[in-house]
């Protein structure tokens, strides 16, 4: 009798597994499956054809006219070069929204494939190759197949789906604006009103099939520091009837340092000062008049953030002080804590676990990269995910924006069956 007890509950375990493992919609399947070598030629086209931010202009006609084929409203130069879409559903009902980042890097491919970025252009006066070194143009592909797919079913959908191809996630060119923030200005998130936003990321350093998720904050808000020292300028032979600006430098790159390594709680979230630029000086034997230095601030939690800020602001103008100078620090904020908002992560989790299999979803750190998506999600609540790119084949992975960064295409259906299905499950949810 026990026997045959643990066998009953052993075949209802399977059942409940088997069904589990099949939450994602058979239409929704077998259409993502046919498009998949069109998302394949959809993203070779773009990766030899990239574009930099607020440059998008043929990336931006070639979307447009994938979604108006698609009969669906679409409004172009939306924050200069972006597209944006609406595909209405069966019913009234909620609207989601999906959005894909669509620039690429003034970086230099050399990754061996037939379809190599060969684009040149000028770049802060500096001749650069061009390429999607960061793996945008995979993800537009993956957005512009879920939108064939959902168009081929919005039968099934209750609601709105607004898909946001966004220029400029890289950041705008100096002195423009752009990106999420001058699409949420622009109302975006309005005209129908979001209310949930999806995004991903591809990730060269995992592997394909596997999705890694985090939620709350799981990437981190982005500030770009300059800091200007004054001293004095006089011989190198007599440092003494001079202030030296070089040195001050070195003592507030010191400090700030101290402000991780002995003010910052790093057991709550991890924290990150970079200077990545110091300028200053045009001879050996001649102690400077000034120096620049340019840098970064990286947090995962809105508090450490306001105390770095205030610490550093604090520390600069006093350490130059006390060497005989003077020092200013400003400070440009890049992206906002990228926070996946919990209950909607705990809502859609089980979507993304039928879809890839649970033992593929990976529950993951936060990184201390950042992502303008953060700004969507600081008006609407959000869900970004890192979707697996990395060969099983590959023994080393060249690191986002470099060179030599390479994406498995193999990858790329997971991301339209995932994306397709959690609009669903969302928007037929309420």
């Amino acid at each position: 009798m026990k026997t045959q007890t643990q066998s009953i509950v052993f075949i209802l375990l399977m059942v409940f597994c088997s069904i589990q493992a099949q939450q994602i919609d058979p239409d929704i399947k077998t259409t993502a499956e046919k498009l998949e070598s069109k998302v394949i030629e959809w993203r070779r086209d773009f990766h030899q054809n990239p574009e930099l931010s607020n440059r998008e202009f043929e990336t931006a006609k070639k979307i447009a006219k994938h979604l108006k084929d698609l009969g669906m409203e679409v409004t172009e130069n939306v924050a200069k070069t972006g597209v944006v879409g609406i595909l209405k559903g069966r019913k009234e009902g909620k609207t989601v929204a999906l959005r894909a980042d669509i620039d690429a890097l003034p970086v230099t491919e050399r990754a061996d494939v037939p379809f190599k970025s060969v684009v040149k252009t000028t770049f802060l006066d500096t001749e650069v190759g061009v390429s999607h070194a960061c793996g945008h143009d995979t993800h537009i592909s993956i957005l512009m197949g879920v939108a064939e797919t959902l168009a081929k079913h919005k039968d099934k959908i209750n609601g709105t789906v607004k898909f946001i191809f966004q220029p400029a996630e890289e950041g705008p060119p100096p002195g423009e604006e752009g990106g999420a923030k001058l699409m949420i200005k622009e109302g975006v998130l309005k005209n129908p009103d979001v209310d949930a936003i999806f995004g991903l990321h591809i990730n060269s350093g995992t592997d394909v099939g596997k999705i890694r998720y985090k939620p709350g904050g799981t990437m981190a808000a982005v500030e770009r520091f300059v800091i200007n020292v004054k001293g004095k300028q006089t011989h190198g032979s007599a440092p003494w009837t001079g202030v030296d600006p070089i040195l001050i430098s070195a003592k507030i790159i010191d400090g700030l340092q101290t402000i991780i390594s002995r003010e910052s709680p790093l057991v709550s979230e991890a924290a990150v000062i970079t200077v990545g630029k110091i300028t200053s000086g045009v001879r050996f034997n001649i102690i400077p008049e000034s120096a620049e230095m340019i840098g970064t601030v990286r947090t995962l939690d809105p508090q450490m953030r306001s105390l770095i800020i205030r610490r550093m602001k604090e520390m600069v103008p006093s350490i130059a002080k006390a060497y005989g100078g003077e020092a200013t620090i400003d400070f440009q904020n890049n992206t906002s804590i990228t926070y996946n908002d919990p209950d909607l992560v705990t809502k859609m989790l089980p979507t993304i676990e039928g879809i890839a299999g649970k033992e593929n979803v990976i529950l993951s750190k936060a990184t201390t990269g950042g992502e303008d998506f953060s700004y969507f999600q600081e008006v609407v609540p959000g869900f970004y995910f890192f979707l697996g790119g990395k060969s099983p084949e590959a023994k080393k992975v060249a690191a986002h924006h470099t060179p030599d960064f390479y994406i498995d295409e193999s990858g790329l259906l997971l991301g339209v069956k995932v994306m397709s299905q959690l609009t669903l499950d969302y928007l037929n949810a309420q």
